[in-house]
């Protein structure tokens, strides 16, 4: 008879879950020449990008989020790749699930196109879905656990890449857009707000849904909040180290330290997320510190 494994949202419902931080940050610290594809190192330096899954899973994640942010064709067509989108994500899938320990998981990760659908761009609706299918269909067929789609700025472009996700396979299918605080609240780069958000989102079958990027651990608190009062499925948030300082030398930093994040990762907690991960300038030291937090 076989095992049943629980799924991330079976976990999530249990106790709180800790995704992974930043990936190509790290990559860049192993040797990525930077306005080099993150994703091109799937094929060319696997045991690398296998390396940073390895932290990770060792810092605490329970799940670590696959090297495919940007593995989408149209991203990958600027670096001359869009042809190999199909290899690139199955790729990342198999490199993310050869590190995988027997009760963690790994999450497929699909970013936006860095376009925009008519009027604002070139792009159909349809178009969009298609690209994303592609990129989730070499995903689930390369091993992931679930599917996340994070840092979308547009609402329409998260619904095309949500309904192309559950196109692609039976598993859970999370989504994650990127807020900017205002005076009036929170709202996405194209104006929608969470409450828009989570109604359209749900109404496509979302399996869970979160905010990462942009903001840093203390402006993640009342946002947390917000969204939890539209919706009950699973939350996620993966904050930002702060906003990015670059010196001298062109290298980037960024403004919270690790003791700053995490003093507010309780808070976040306590408001109502159930999955709690890094985004832009962390790495495995945060998510060792959350992982402490989420003991206690």
């Amino acid at each position: 008879m076989m095992n049943y494994k629980k799924s991330i949202l079976d976990i999530a419902n249990e106790r709180i879950v800790l995704f992974d931080g930043a990936n190509g940050s790290q990559l860049i610290k192993l040797g990525l020449p930077k306005g080099t594809c993150p994703e091109s190192w799937n094929i060319e330096r696997p045991e690398i990008v296998k390396e940073v899954h390895r932290k990770y899973f060792l810092a605490g994640s329970d799940a670590v989020l696959t090297n495919t942010f940007g593995g989408n064709r149209i991203k990958l067509s600027q670096f001359g790749l869009g042809d190999r989108a199909f290899e690139i994500n199955f790729k990342g899938a198999q490199l993310a699930c050869e590190v995988k320990p027997e009760e963690k998981f790994v999450g497929g990760d699909i970013g936006p196109t860095g376009k925009f659908l008519r009027p604002y761009g070139t792009y159909t609706p349809e178009e969009f879905e298609e690209v994303f299918y592609e990129q989730a269909d070499a995903l689930v067929k390369g091993g992931v656990d679930f599917l996340i789609i994070e840092t979308m700025y547009d609402l329409k472009e998260a619904l095309c890449a949500l309904k192309a996700a559950k196109r692609a396979g039976s598993m859970p299918v999370l989504v994650s857009l990127t807020f900017n605080k205002t005076k009036k609240g929170f709202f996405t780069l194209m104006g929608n707000s969470v409450e828009e958000v989570i109604s359209e989102l749900e109404k496509e079958g979302v399996d869970g849904i979160g905010a990462n990027c942009t903001l840093n651990s203390e402006d993640m608190v009342p946002l947390v909040e917000e969204i939890r009062r539209y919706t009950d499925l699973p939350l996620i948030i993966q904050a930002n180290a702060g906003q990015p300082i670059i010196d001298m030398d062109g290298n980037i930093n960024y403004e919270q330290s690790v003791d700053d994040y995490v003093k507010y990762i309780p808070e976040i907690i306590k408001r109502g997320a159930n999955i709690i991960g890094g985004c832009c300038g962390t790495d495995p030291h945060y998510i060792e510190k959350i992982s402490q937090i989420i003991k206690q």
